[in-house]
């Protein structure tokens, strides 16, 4: 296992404005609506959620990373846990044609409103119990969703990656802080985060559940 960093430089181009995020707004009220993962929370006002999640192309370059580093190649299977709308799963068969690939999400909207290419090679579903087969898997790909479990879910959707995955070719990125100041914004920031840990409490969650991929976090700095 190891940390490696596919996402923080695309999520630091987004500026946020964590107080404005709390006072300007009810907290609570966006947060219940954001969990109900629907249109508010992928396509609504942005106190909802994304505000507007629309194909742009910017998932190609991580999709090209990630295939250089773990080495992906025509033929093999790529799950996306938490795959939202598909879109990196879409530039996986850019970046290596002929892959096979699957995604699953707990949203009914996202998939609904997946890219069109992809649509028929996603489901609904819950990261906490995969309806695949051991070993299914040559990737298998989780970004910004596991921390969306509670603790009680948690440990069982890091052990399905790991069951429907082959070898150590898996990668997953949650939100987390490396010190009091990230641990606040995030705190302001999230919406739907049931799983707050920081990074040492993460692998050490990984290495409790067998994970042997790797892993990355995003910070709120």
């Amino acid at each position: 296992m190891a940390h490696v960093d596919f996402l923080e430089q695309l999520h630091g181009q987004t500026k946020r404005d964590y107080v404005q995020r709390v006072v300007e707004n009810d907290k609570a009220e966006c947060a219940t609506i954001a969990k109900k993962y629907g249109a508010d929370y992928w396509d609504g006002d942005r106190r909802f959620g994304y505000g507007g999640y629309r194909y742009d192309g910017r998932w190609l370059p991580i999709a090209q990373s990630m295939a250089e580093h773990f080495g992906i190649k025509s033929g093999d299977r790529i799950l996306d846990v938490c795959c939202g709308k598909g879109y990196l799963l879409y530039e996986f068969t850019k970046a290596v044609p002929g892959v096979e690939i699957a995604g699953i999400d707990i949203s009914e909207y996202a998939i609904e409103n997946a890219k069109e290419e992809v649509k028929p090679f996603l489901k609904t579903g819950n990261a906490k119990s995969l309806p695949y087969k051991d070993d299914s898997f040559d990737f298998v790909v989780s970004l910004g969703g596991l921390h969306n479990l509670p603790v009680k879910d948690l440990f069982d959707g890091v052990k399905e990656i790991e069951r429907v995955g082959k070898g150590a070719k898996k990668y997953i990125m949650v939100e987390s802080w490396r010190n009091e100041r990230e641990r606040v914004n995030l705190l302001y920031w999230q919406l739907t985060c049931e799983s707050f840990h920081d990074v040492e409490n993460w692998e050490w969650i990984y290495s409790q559940c067998g994970y042997k991929g790797d892993w990355g976090f995003i910070f709120f700095e």
